[in-house]
């Protein structure tokens, strides 16, 4: 596959590479250029794809619903928006998370929640309460509000202007903690610098700590210690800071369970989740809340308001299908188990490469950390750009990796490929990946 400038590069201009990928079909874990080249899709492009590519069934679905009803404003109820809910809260949602909104994508739904734990506050008379600690790493979103929530420096760069100020605390590293490498007591340390800041900044002004269950692609898989959650809803509970959990890319299975915080003992007042709603099939993600987080705003009369193309009725039955689907085929279970397999292919093959530091995750979310020194841990410069390197030798290898990191943390590779992955595509996605961090390792330390 040739990575030269391509010749639509005036047609699609805000691509950030010359590599632009003309796809014109794609099935199950396959995409197919133009030329008739296939690409095995490791990433289920941005984690999404959790069903495959190319279902009829989905596609037929968003046809009908389209073909009913077009667009419909979010405040009116339609057939899509109640089976998809009804099917939600029966087989989907945690008991205690009743309440859903919906909106078009991670980013939007992020800010909603935002804004919903603002007018909670408000509501129950904490109205000097308006801080949203966050965590570094971390990414939730592309909005000006929810950059400044997230943890990812190379995004937030030139738009700090526009941002709040909210505080942050570190996401557990274990593998990098300061206490020492995969110190136990990491899971711990970083629990307490959330005590610490939510002392330090004044429990009145902070109205909510928001974090993703098991970073994603900004840190790569990372996994906090089993003490983590456990003790973060304590602390939240404690000092009245609504618990916020960010299940855009962990949600819908994609961990091996219905939602990452399912692997923790732990009950958060809001969530939110997309990508896997819909398989990636339309944009649409939900806001999940409680009934006491709603209840103060409902006695006050206030409503979160919409966006125009929130719960639209196409997406509504795309995800209703996709969930259907995932259902009636048992992907939940089936991405633990291609997780499980994945996993062993991996540490047998890149377990002991020189250059990969770690190898984490769950389910079919996987990151593979790389660094200049495995003993040392020591990074390659940023100008090397081994990611990027790693994700054009998968191109020119035939298969597609998503790259990680956020700027100060980097060179790191996700895996995210459908939960209907096959065991030989497995060992195709991982013989791909380790001949591309090898010709990416060798040609940086050739230079």
């Amino acid at each position: 596959m040739s990575l030269a400038p391509h010749p639509k590069s005036d047609v699609w201009p805000f691509i950030p590479s010359p590599r632009i990928i003309d796809v014109v079909k794609a099935e199950g874990v396959w995409l197919e250029m133009a030329n008739g080249t296939r690409i095995l899709d490791a990433a289920g492009g941005a984690i999404a794809a959790s069903i495959g590519h190319g279902r009829k069934e989905v596609a037929a679905a968003m046809a009908e619903a389209v073909g009913d009803t077009g667009y419909i404003v979010p405040t009116f109820l339609t057939p899509q928006r109640e089976r998809l809910v009804a099917r939600l809260k029966a087989s989907w949602l945690p008991d205690h998370l009743t309440r859903v909104h919906l909106s078009s994508g991670g980013s939007e739904a992020a800010d909603a929640t935002i804004r919903l734990a603002r007018m909670y506050q408000i509501a129950i008379g904490q109205d000097t309460r308006w801080k949203i600690i966050g965590r570094v790493p971390s990414y939730h979103g592309a909005t000006a509000l929810t950059l400044a929530a997230g943890g990812h420096t190379a995004r937030q760069k030139g738009f700090e202007p526009y941002a709040p100020h909210f505080p942050k605390v570190p996401a557990p590293y274990a593998l990098r903690s300061p206490l020492g490498r995969n110190h136990p007591d990491e899971d711990i340390r970083c629990a307490k610098a959330l005590e610490d800041t939510i002392l330090s900044e004044g429990p009145e002004t902070v109205a909510a700590f928001l974090a993703e269950s098991i970073t994603g692609s900004s840190g790569g898989a990372q996994e906090p210690g089993p003490r983590y959650w456990p003790e973060v809803q304590r602390i939240c509970q404690q000092y009245g800071v609504l618990l916020i959990i960010d299940e855009v890319m962990t949600g819908f299975g994609r961990t091996g369970a219905r939602f990452g915080i399912e692997h923790f003992d732990v009950r958060p007042d809001i969530m939110y989740a997309g990508k896997g709603l819909t398989a990636g099939y339309a944009p649409l993600a939900g806001i999940y809340a409680s009934d006491e987080v709603l209840a103060p705003l409902a006695e006050r009369g206030d409503s979160l308001m919409f966006y125009t193309y929130g719960g639209h009725p196409g997406a509504c039955a795309a995800a209703d299908k996709a969930l259907e689907i995932m259902e009636r085929e048992d992907l939940v279970a089936r991405a633990a188990t291609q997780g499980r397999k994945l996993e062993a292919l991996l540490r047998d093959r890149l377990g002991q490469h020189p250059h990969v530091a770690e190898i984490r995750g769950r389910g079919l979310l996987w990151g593979i950390e790389l660094v200049a020194d495995r003993e040392t841990l020591a990074l390659y410069p940023a100008e090397a750009g081994i990611t990027n390197a790693v994700v054009g030798q998968g191109l020119a290898r035939g298969a597609f990796f998503y790259p990680g990191g956020t700027g100060d943390i980097r060179d790191i590779i996700c895996l995210g490929p459908a939960f209907t992955i096959s065991d030989d595509e497995l060992e195709m996605l991982v013989e791909r990946l380790a001949g591309a961090i090898d010709a990416a390792t060798q040609k940086a330390a050739a230079a």
